[in-house]
């Protein structure tokens, strides 16, 4: 039976329609419908009008009007050749078309791994358009687990790999989160990441993944609170668990969690696998 206070599943159910509600944004991670590198060479893509190639520093685009293609940010229509450059992990929401609006589709310019590549977003894409949310756990109480954080000296860059075998990642790690889980005795550990504001995310596996879970999910936390002899504590809340948007597409390059950010442990708490009946 459910145990926890009301105002602690407030809280949940909250989150849980926020979650949903960005899922569901226009042009968001539900509407993905492709992701092609570039080529040296002006070439067609699939599902995109026009000609495109990369020299490696920028890419280039060409088409015509009767292409219909549009700038995303502007509106203005694509009639010749146009160029955009990016750093690595740079993202640009570049040029539009389809649909009676003429918006239907977005083109994204990415820059991964050192090389160009477009991703499609599709407004009529059936994961899209039929999502009705991502099926969760029930909330687990004793899953609401206080971590102790030890902070390295410095961040540590770990390579990892991600969702696309062509893309290679880097974790910057800050420190671990120490915790015990319900019914064990060690202590486990998990390299934690700094977000905005000093808030942690660890990406870990657990022993539900490939079963009732993606292959691997990410909890964030707020900042380390500490207290008056110096140690550093978080909220580790597994039922916050959510899906990278890897699990929705095969077009996302999503980071894998670090080695050894494993458990041992069965985390029955937070998002499913997509698409598993509740």
């Amino acid at each position: 039976m459910n145990t926890a206070p009301d105002a602690q599943l407030d809280r949940w159910n909250r989150f849980r329609a926020n979650r949903n509600k960005a899922l569901a944004s226009e042009y968001g991670w539900l509407t993905l419908t492709s992701f092609q590198w570039l080529e040296s060479q002006p070439a067609a893509v699939d599902l995109v009008p026009g000609r495109w190639s990369t020299d490696g520093t920028t890419a280039f685009l060409t088409a015509g009007a009767a292409d219909g293609l549009t700038l995303a940010e502007t509106g203005e229509p694509v009639d010749g050749t146009i160029s955009a450059a990016l750093a690595d992990e740079e993202s640009l929401m570049w040029v539009q078309f389809g649909g009676g609006d003429g918006k239907q589709v977005l083109v994204e310019l990415a820059m991964r791994a050192g090389k160009y590549a477009i991703r499609t977003r599709d407004s009529r894409s059936p994961v899209f358009t039929e999502f009705d949310g991502v099926p969760t756990f029930a909330y687990r109480p004793d899953l609401v687990i206080e971590a102790e954080f030890r902070p390295y000296p410095a961040p540590v860059d770990v390579p990892i790999g991600t969702a696309n075998p062509l893309v290679d990642g880097v974790h910057r790690s800050v420190g671990e989160l120490v915790f015990r889980l319900p019914g064990k005795d060690h202590e486990c550990h998990l390299q934690a990441e700094e977000e905005k504001l000093g808030a942690l995310t660890v990406t870990f596996h657990d022993e539900t993944n490939g079963d009732s879970t993606d292959e691997w999910r990410k909890v964030s936390m707020a900042r380390p609170r500490v207290d008056s002899s110096g140690k550093a504590s978080v909220v580790l809340d597994f039922n916050r668990a959510i899906n990278y948007p890897s699990a929705f597409t095969p077009y996302g390059t999503c980071p894998m969690p670090v080695r050894n950010n494993s458990l041992d442990y069965r985390i029955e708490a937070g998002e499913r696998q997509p698409g598993l009946a509740d």
